[in-house]
């Protein structure tokens, strides 16, 4: 059955939308017990809410994916923890996070310290001490003192932790935290922002093909708006992130001021903001973005700028990876050209498969270079014309993976002519007035001053000796 619901992925019309309903139905009352039937079951039903054929599916998703948790009673969790599968409905994370991450989390859910994995559980005896008369007395006369006993006693938890300890403090502890996600909104089972109008897929998907940067750039604005009181969204965000073991500068200190709402359409919300003047890099502007589909968080994106080049990080979640994704990084180039002022755009190494396995499976590369980005490597083109040219010949061809890792080792840059390809942030230094401008209330506006001084970037592109 799970092979049948499976196949309905990027499956259309009234047949399709009749015969999911109908695999819903059943995977409902079906009751799984093997850890990794459990996992496919979610990611497939995952899938069909963010891409559903008809409202009767979203709802049937919904139904499984909301008493997910129920399913797992009793069930092994520790296949549930891997970093790529995180996050599902009645299941734990044990990691370590930053200061600020951990009081965000902590003051709305039950994170707690992990003792049994505190490898460094030491160091919190000379802040304990401090914070303890009592315990001092035994630290300064006892060789090993039970931390956590005084830990319990004093009646602390991490929250009191947080309360009483800087951030360079927290940080140097290197506490572990378990988080017990349970059947909270966190969980990625039932993360969901509210839509007024769901967007049904009753005809096929747009491919890379039906895409064209040139075109979709020349195309009307994309409106957006300022987002009055952005404090749920923000949470949700950091949340999503968090369940999945990662954070993102952006997502730990957003700009709360200046965070921004656009629909792409069929049914992608997209929430971009900057970071506050405290948090700012030295020289470039970032900014952090999440993305939406009908409501469930499908991947996340990075922008450091500088003039009128960003290094982009697009990211999409591994569930999604079979949707729209040309057609959505179009559009996510175009609102950052629009709002930033930003024309060419830098893909590191990594995001194309440079040490990145998962990169070098999915032809990271292939997909940006026929979107087309161009290697900013003389010594690669010959190579890559090779390859364009046995694609060309024969459709049956396929790179292979040791061919994609070499063609990986370079970056590549979209628009901006090829003296962007000789760019490099490390003359950057050299130029003081490229720091002005960085106590605007905006990043954006910084961008904009810089993207006026030609002077620095025409110095910042000539070969390096």
């Amino acid at each position: 059955m799970l092979d049948d619901l499976a196949a309905m992925k990027g499956r259309f019309g009234r047949d399709a939308a009749r015969r999911t309903v109908d695999l819903l139905e059943r995977a409902r009352r079906k009751r799984f017990r093997d850890p990794a039937e459990l996992i496919r079951l979610h990611e497939t039903v995952l899938y069909l809410r963010a891409y559903p054929q008809s409202a009767r599916v979203v709802r049937l998703a919904d139904a499984i994916l909301f008493a997910f948790a129920d399913r797992l009673r009793g069930v092994d969790r520790d296949a549930f923890e891997d970093p790529e599968i995180s996050g599902i409905a009645g299941t734990g994370i044990s990691t370590s996070f930053s200061y600020d991450v951990a009081r965000r989390l902590a003051s709305r859910y039950p994170v707690a310290i992990d003792w049994e994995n505190y490898e460094h559980a030491d160091r919190l005896g000379s802040v304990l001490g401090k914070l303890i008369p009592l315990a001092q007395e035994y630290a300064a006369v006892e060789p090993h003192v039970d931390w956590r006993y005084w830990f319990d006693r004093a009646r602390g938890n991490l929250k009191w932790l947080l309360e009483r300890v800087d951030r360079s403090t927290y940080d140097l502890l290197e506490i572990p935290l378990r988080w017990e996600i349970g059947d909270s909104t966190a969980s990625r089972s039932r993360t969901r922002i509210a839509r007024r109008e769901m967007f049904y897929h009753d005809g096929p998907f747009l491919k890379r093909s039906d895409i064209s940067l040139e075109r979709e750039f020349a195309a009307p604005k994309i409106p957006f708006k300022r987002i009055a009181r952005p404090r749920k969204i923000l949470d949700v965000i950091l949340d999503t992130s968090a369940v999945r073991y990662r954070e993102l500068w952006g997502f730990t200190y957003p700009d709360a001021a200046h965070v921004y709402h656009a629909g792409f359409g069929r049914g992608v919300d997209f929430y971009f903001f900057g970071v506050p003047r405290e948090w700012r890099l030295p020289l470039r502007a970032y900014h952090g973005a999440m993305f939406f589909k009908n409501g469930v968080p499908i991947g996340y994106f990075e922008g450091l700028s500088l003039f009128e080049r960003m290094e982009a990080g697009f990211n999409l979640y591994y569930t999604f990876r079979e949707g729209e994704t040309a057609w959505l990084y179009a559009k996510i180039l175009k609102i950052f050209r629009e709002h930033l002022g930003v024309t060419c755009y830098s893909i590191d190494p990594y995001q194309l498969g440079h040490e990145n396995e998962e990169a070098i499976d999915s032809g990271a590369f292939w997909f940006y270079r026929k979107l087309g980005f161009r290697t900013t490597s003389p010594e690669l083109r010959p190579l890559i014309a090779r390859e364009e040219s046995r694609l060309a010949a024969n459709r049956e061809y396929r790179t292979p993976a040791a061919t994609l890792r070499k063609l990986a080792t370079a970056p590549m840059i979209w628009g901006g002519g090829e003296e962007w390809d000789r760019f490099d942030l490390r003359d950057l230094p050299l130029f003081p007035q490229v720091a002005s401008g960085k106590d605007a209330p905006e990043e954006r506006t910084y961008l904009r001053r810089m993207q006026k001084n030609r002077r620095v970037p025409r110095q910042t592109q000539q070969p390096r000796p």
